[in-house]
């Protein structure tokens, strides 16, 4: 299922104020709140990557990058994918530089002023431990021809590697996307020679990337939206076949290339290739009937009943339908000489060709999910007639490609992209042995020895996990283990496996894994059988020393406000307009919700982010690339819910409080009534450290409440909501059918449910229980996008990472009493469909990320709540700006 299709990675381009008018605007007017929107979309319509240019006339471009990066730092959602710094300004690049969080790409250097030049700048860059990316320009231009491109990008290698002393993988070569179809004769080879060269690169300068600006090619049909598109996916479908993998492109934008018209595809195939001469005047002739981008709908095939059952079978399992399955697999089995044969012969074969239409970016996962419950289905009708074969003359059983154990760790509950990745493992003839949730380590390692896997899996959604994670690695190294120890989950990462995780882990190899369309492709190069293990793993191993170094350095050399300092500059709100009561104060328990009534209130863009499906709903459903596997998930999902609703699959519950509270410096006191004498319960809150410009204060929760000296009578309130009840009970019975794709989508659907209560929580709250906004009328659309006052942040989240919190929460709401809603000992809720979090009303609160905070303010914080530093450390990791294990060290010696 791998392939170079999948490696790609999209590169957003809307960040750049050369080439987007609306961010350029923004940012020229200080709009950096809706700039960092601007940064949002890219990130949540796929951008891996964003390219942030500032090079614009009128603009401090220095100051600009300076803030705009700064401010990206502080939103874990945008600051997730790292940054292409992007200018033709060193200075602005170095500023970029020194502000930047993870590992950063320069664009660009080039031979354009000599070879000094060129190695003044590499050097710097690779100081700073950016990557970059090299133009093919050299003193006597930009690179044109096929020639051209390797003969100036050999040379950069070679001084790259030889002289500057730059990891061959840092490298990102662009050989210069040129309009083709421009009537001119000479540009008509320029797609082919970007192809060629790209092939040339990766068979000739080893481990270097290829990037490109893909716009440019088809700049002579501008104004044709349709024609530009289908020539950028013929484009990218045979750049990346031989190597290309990064690019400035709107991925969003792209058809699918089986999905062009075919004529339009074969026209456009032509120019891009140079496969005719007449080939630029047949597509200008034809380009203004697909002007319009509209594609008459495919004929539903009915046909295919009628073909041999070998066919009938791939059929079912490339569209997931089950209806003909038994009938089918009992005509195939009929046919057979064993049970075990129609496994491995038709039903895999079908199963291969999922698996190469998934990895060339054919089908999305939604799609693979249903395709396994098909073949789940197949093999459970078989498995009678196989035992009683096995009973009878010892028949054999099925082979397979390894076996894979599959956990989410101690204390956590949350299993839907385990659960989705062991579905797509099992496509690729993997057996996933999967424990479950809340996995202890002994429980771990015990399995992984009775079943002699040859892969170990843990999943984690919180941020304890990721401890518990280094505890699992510690104890297979004590045990003795050796096996690839594959880590994913919402909270991991690249460089928290390369430094925390591998460390523990010497025996065998820790691998992060992105998400579930990498999985089999690291399963299967970790279990090559090929002699290629053992450079992959090395090559892993170089990686992660190399992201070890770079984090331990730039902990060292961030500088943050002292805390302070920081406190100095805190936001002071204004108390005239702090909210009325709230209509009760205490606690109140709404037991059976109406699934209906929550049903409105869904968010469906994380809905679809769950499938790896990326884009915002609802656009996505008519999206060039996801549009149809997105459409056909909505309506399982829309059918699914009003089952749901109707058989009252779950139930849904809530607790809601409020109390008297007042600000004492960083933590929130409450009171047991208004008389405020008797202090109720303490929440501890943390402080922003980040560097701060004019106007904008280092911000904590604490900030949004009256101070206690201001004499002014203020309130918080509490709430923990819950859509998982019977939850369980659904995933098994789905599970018994062997329905993978029922069961993850109920999962999906129940945490959509949660998100939906707390919403209409809120609104409930903001109406009618606090009732200070008694007015409001606002549609689903502005209750996402949060346009109204007050907000409700949840421990372990961006404002309040630490989750220990929740514990003064759910004692405060009675909430395991109250709604049957519990915490693990890592303070993860269950049921695992569960929001919980703190009401805050002024309407200057505010949502914001903590950033990085310093060892002074995590040693009075712990000292505040009385927990030990070292423990307190564990809970805060990822927000640490230094390493607690260094410090420790050093405080030894």
């Amino acid at each position: 299922m791998t392939s170079a299709a999948s490696r790609f990675v999209n590169v957003g381009e809307r960040t750049n104020v050369t080439g987007s008018a609306k961010f350029r605007k923004l940012i020229t007017n200080a709009d950096y709140a809706a700039a960092l929107d601007v940064a949002r979309e890219q990130v949540e319509n796929g951008a891996q990557i964003l390219d942030v240019n500032m090079d614009e006339g009128l603009l401090d471009s220095e100051k600009a990058m300076t803030e705009f990066l700064n401010l990206v730092a502080s939103e874990p959602d945008i600051a997730r994918v790292p940054v292409m710094i992007d200018s033709s300004k060193w200075s602005v690049i170095e500023a970029g530089l020194k502000c930047v969080q993870g590992k950063p790409i320069v664009n660009s250097i080039s031979l354009k002023e000599g070879e000094e030049s060129f190695i003044h700048y590499a050097r710097k860059v690779r100081a700073y431990g950016a990557a970059v990316v090299v133009m093919a320009f050299d003193e006597q231009g930009q690179a044109d021809t096929f020639a051209r491109k390797t003969e100036i990008c050999a040379r950069a290698y070679k001084i790259l590697t030889s002289q500057v002393g730059f990891p061959p993988e840092d490298i990102v070569f662009d050989p210069n996307v040129f309009a083709v179809a421009t009537g001119i004769e000479e540009h008509a080879n320029y797609g082919v020679d970007f192809i060629e060269a790209t092939k040339w690169i990766r068979e000739n300068l080893p481990h270097a990337h290829i990037s490109g600006g893909v716009s440019n090619l088809s700049f002579a049909f501008r104004g044709n939206e349709p024609v530009r598109a289908a020539m950028h996916s013929v484009f990218l479908y045979h750049a990346i076949a031989v190597g290309m993998d990064m690019g400035i492109v709107n991925a969003g934008a792209l058809p699918v290339y089986d999905d062009i018209d075919p004529e339009l595809r074969e026209l456009a195939e032509d120019v891009v290739l140079n496969r005719r001469p007449d080939a630029t005047d047949r597509l200008l002739a034809a380009a203004d009937k697909f002007k319009g981008g509209k594609q008459e709908a495919r004929v539903v095939d009915t046909k295919w009943r009628e073909q041999p059952v070998k066919k009938r079978l791939e059929h079912a399992l490339v569209h997931g339908i089950t209806e003909f399955i038994e009938a089918d697999t009992e005509e195939a089995r009929a046919a057979s000489e064993r049970p075990l044969h129609v496994i491995e012969g038709p039903l895999m074969d079908g199963m291969n060709v999922v698996g190469d239409l998934f990895g060339s970016g054919k089908m999305f996962l939604p799609q693979v999910v249903k395709s396994a419950r098909v073949m789940k289905q197949a093999v459970a009708y078989l498995m009678p007639f196989m035992e009683e074969e096995k009973r009878l003359n010892g028949g054999t059983q099925r082979s397979n490609a390894g076996k894979i154990l599959m956990a989410t760790v101690k204390g956590d509950v949350h299993d839907i992209g385990k659960n989705i990745v062991g579905v797509v493992l099992q496509c690729n003839n993997y057996e996933v042995i999967d424990l479950g949730v809340m996995v202890p380590v002994q429980k771990i390692i015990a399995a992984a020895r009775e079943h002699n896997v040859d892969v170990i899996g843990l999943s984690g959604l919180i941020t304890p996990s990721l401890d518990e994670m280094v505890t699992v690695a510690s104890e297979l190294e004590r045990e003795g283990f050796d096996v690839p120890l594959l880590i994913g989950g919402a909270t991991t990462s690249k460089i928290h496996t390369a430094v925390k995780i591998h460390p523990a882990y010497e025996r065998g190899q820790a691998v992060y894994v992105l998400d579930a369309s990498r999985a089999v492709g690291v399963v299967s190069q970790l279990l090559s059988k090929e002699g290629g293990a053992a450079a992959y793993v090395s090559d892993i191993q170089a990686d992660y020393a190399r992201l070890a170094e770079q984090h331990a350095r730039a902990q060292e050399d961030k500088v943050r406000s002292p805390i302070a300092a920081a406190r100095e500059n805190r936001l002071v709100i204004d108390t005239a307009r702090v909210q009325p009561k709230p209509s009760f104060l205490g606690t109140k328990v709404l037991k059976n919700i109406p699934l209906e009534t929550l049903i409105p209130h869904i968010d469906w863009t994380p809905f679809f982010a769950t499938w790896e499906l990326k884009g915002r709903y609802p656009d996505i459903l008519t999206d060039a690339k996801y549009g149809e596997a997105a459409k056909s998930l909505y309506d399982d999902a829309t059918a699914m819910l009003r089952q749901m609703a109707q058989e009252k699959w779950l139930e849904a519950r809530a607790v809601i409080g409020f109390w008297p509270a007042a600000a004492r410096g960083d933590d929130i006191v409450l009171f047991k009534d208004e008389t405020r004498t008797e202090e109720l319960a303490t929440l501890h809150t943390l402080r922003q450290q980040m560097a701060r410009g004019k106007d904008r204060p280092n911000l904590a929760l604490a900030d949004f409440v009256a101070p206690e000296d201001s004499g002014v009578p203020d309130y918080v309130g509490g709430f923990a909501v819950t859509a998982g009840i019977g939850e369980e009970a659904v995933t098994q019975r789905f599970a018994r059918a062997n329905d993978d794709y029922g069961g993850i989508l109920a999962k999906a659907l129940a945490d959509r449910l949660a998100e939906a209560a707390a919403e209409w929580m809120h609104a409930e709250v903001r109406k009618v229980h606090w009732g200070y906004a008694p007015d409001e009328a606002l549609s689903n659309e502005d209750l996402i996008a949060e346009k109204y006052d007050g907000v409700r942040p949840a421990p372990g989240y961006p404002a309040q990472p630490d989750h220990t919190e929740k514990g003064t929460l759910f004692e405060l709401l009675d909430a395991p009493e109250a709604i049957g809603l519990t915490l693990t000992e890592s303070y993860a809720m269950w049921p695992g469909s569960a929001v919980s979090g703190l009401y805050f009303s002024h309407p200057e609160s505010r949502y914001f990320g903590l950033g990085k905070i310093d060892r002074d303010q995590v040693a009075d914080y712990a000292a505040r709540k009385g927990y030990a530093l070292a423990d307190m450390e564990k809970w805060l990791a990822p927000v640490l700006n230094y390493d607690p294990n260094r410090a420790a060290k050093l405080a030894a010696e």
